[in-house]
């Protein structure tokens, strides 16, 4: 008996660790297909797991999509760091628009929870804010190298991410493929060029995402990085 019951307390962790992926698993397919106002009983229904397991795991529903999206965010992180790292500010400007709607365009559930404020309670904030404030950055250096057109500000940014969001598509190929299209239409409008016209007035679209900087701009993102 001894070596039976022995036995148990590994079985119960790994039954654990099984019914987390499991739970993970059914969020993020739900959240991708559907966005975040999937209710949670759906998400244990989808895993196959009782409520109580669910709530076990994630007491609430902020947590669920913070771990959900975690590994989506460290590919955010990146995908900005390397654009930094570009020693020529416009290259590295276009890669980061190019990589950053191809990652929304396979996850539409990662794009709502970037765009959203729901998540603000939570680290997830303080990552996308470190994404936002790095964009702005090469965004900087982009206009002082003459490259990037000096009205860009960026709540373009934010309005391009949501165009690119909206896409719908019969397959996740097909998204991502429209999103690529997507992406180097916009690299073509934010270029500077002499015969480019003046745009009407940025809709302030950026206090929605950064709650927490009403002022937030190109200058102060580059000032901070400094």
């Amino acid at each position: 008996m001894r070596a039976v019951t022995s036995r148990l307390p590994h079985t119960s962790r790994s039954d654990a660790r099984d019914n987390r992926k499991l739970i993970l698993d059914a969020a993020r397919a739900l959240f991708a297909a559907k966005g975040l106002d999937i209710p949670m009983r759906e998400v244990a229904r989808r895993a196959g797991v009782g409520p109580a397991t669910l709530y076990r795991h994630f007491p609430a529903k902020q947590a669920l999509v913070a771990e959900a999206f975690a590994e989506q965010m460290r590919a955010c992180h990146s995908i900005v760091d390397e654009g930094l790292a570009d020693p020529d500010p416009w290259h590295g400007f276009c890669l980061v628009i190019e990589k950053i709607c191809a990652l929304h365009a396979r996850d539409r559930g990662f794009t709502a929870a970037f765009m959203s404020a729901y998540p603000n309670a939570w680290d997830f904030a303080a990552d996308r804010e470190y994404a936002l404030h790095a964009v702005a950055r090469l965004a900087r250096r982009a206009q002082e190298a003459g490259r990037l057109r000096p009205d860009f500000v960026l709540d373009d940014l934010i309005l391009m991410l949501m165009a690119n969001g909206g896409i719908s598509a019969s397959t996740p190929a097909a998204a991502v493929a429209a999103s690529r299209r997507f992406a180097a239409l916009a690299i073509q409008a934010f270029q500077a060029s002499p015969q480019a016209s003046r745009l009407p007035p940025a809709a302030p679209l950026t206090q929605v995402v950064l709650i927490s900087l009403p002022d937030f701009s190109l200058r102060d993102a580059d000032s901070r990085g400094a």
